[in-house]
């Protein structure tokens, strides 16, 4: 099935949609091993890890592009990307969605700011009028070759002009044919109550710890009208952080071992996850059998790939 289907799928049934935020191939890998339905390519942290600058609208659409194909050929689950404004006006919106629908991923989310945009949790941002994000979100449902490539419409209104007003766009955004309505930095518990029953579409809450939004569980934001749940920046600011710790360790010991195997997956885990076994295989049946050297670990990494594989 296509990850867009795969992702209607997600939203017909119950229960909330864990999506957390990833930003290259490796991370969404790990979201998939950890049995999660499907992941949103957080532009902030592609900005981040690709070009070194924070969110404040310096990235591009080839560079987010390029990553989001890379990404969603990676991997099985559905794709979510952040198209951020959709690059321009209603006219750049449909050539954005025409090449990240072609290039496999799900579905995308984009906002009602003025460009360049920023961070949804960072100070300064300002909003389109909501006529103009109409026009956008019309012409993105246009664009899309199918139907179940899903649009997310974000506003990002609530900071600056107040929760009527972004609940009004909310509700605006779905009647102009958006799937999910996302307000971003909602700031508080009543907040997300209010737009849970006051917006009667599927909904997207984003949790960025330390950010605007309070960190409330999942299953809680589910009960209030939430079907999509993201965590933007939870694994890239958890891998600084991890890296952080395991220089300090080695600045600090000389050496690495207090690192493993407790905080640092071995080489065989990591080739697994990428799928050696299947190349190891592939290359054996091409050329024949491969030679194993002393202590070779070839043979456990097919093992653990038939495994993966029942």
């Amino acid at each position: 099935m296509h990850p867009a289907g795969k992702l209607r799928n997600l939203l017909k049934e119950p229960g909330p949609i864990l999506c957390p935020g990833i930003y290259d191939c490796l991370s969404a890998k790990v979201v998939e091993r950890a049995g999660l339905p499907c992941a949103i390519i957080s532009g902030a942290a592609v900005t981040a890890s690709r070009l070194g600058y924070p969110d404040v609208g310096l990235q591009t659409m080839s560079e987010i592009l390029d990553q989001a194909r890379n990404i969603a050929r990676s991997v099985t689950i559905p794709v979510i990307a952040d198209i951020d404004t959709g690059y321009g006006n209603a006219l750049n919106v449909m050539r954005t969605i025409s090449e990240f629908e072609s290039a496999g991923l799900a579905g995308i989310f984009f906002e009602d700011q003025t460009f360049p945009k920023k961070c949804g949790h960072f100070e300064g941002i300002e909003v389109i009028p909501t006529e103009e994000m109409v026009i956008k979100i019309r012409a993105a449902c246009e664009a899309r070759q199918s139907k179940d490539f899903v649009l997310i419409a974000r506003t990002d209104a609530r900071g600056h002009y107040g929760l009527k007003e972004a609940i009004a766009r909310g509700r605006a955004y779905a009647a102009a044919g958006a799937d999910i309505i996302f307000i971003e930095a909602l700031l508080s518990e009543a907040d997300l109550r209010e737009v849970g029953k006051s917006i009667d579409a599927p909904l997207q809450a984003n949790i960025v710890e330390g950010g605007k939004t309070p960190n409330i569980g999942y299953r809680e934001l589910h009960e209030m009208g939430f079907k999509l749940i993201s965590y933007s920046g939870t694994l890239q600011r958890t891998a600084i952080t991890g890296m952080l710790g395991a220089l300090e360790t080695l600045k600090k010991d000389g050496t690495t071992q207090a690192l493993y195997p407790d905080r640092m997956c071995n080489l065989v885990d990591r080739s697994e996850l990428l799928g050696l076994s299947r190349y190891y295989e592939t290359e054996e049946r091409l050329y024949g059998p491969i030679r194993e050297t002393e202590g070779s670990w070839k043979g456990e990494l097919q093992r653990r790939g038939k495994e993966a594989g029942k």
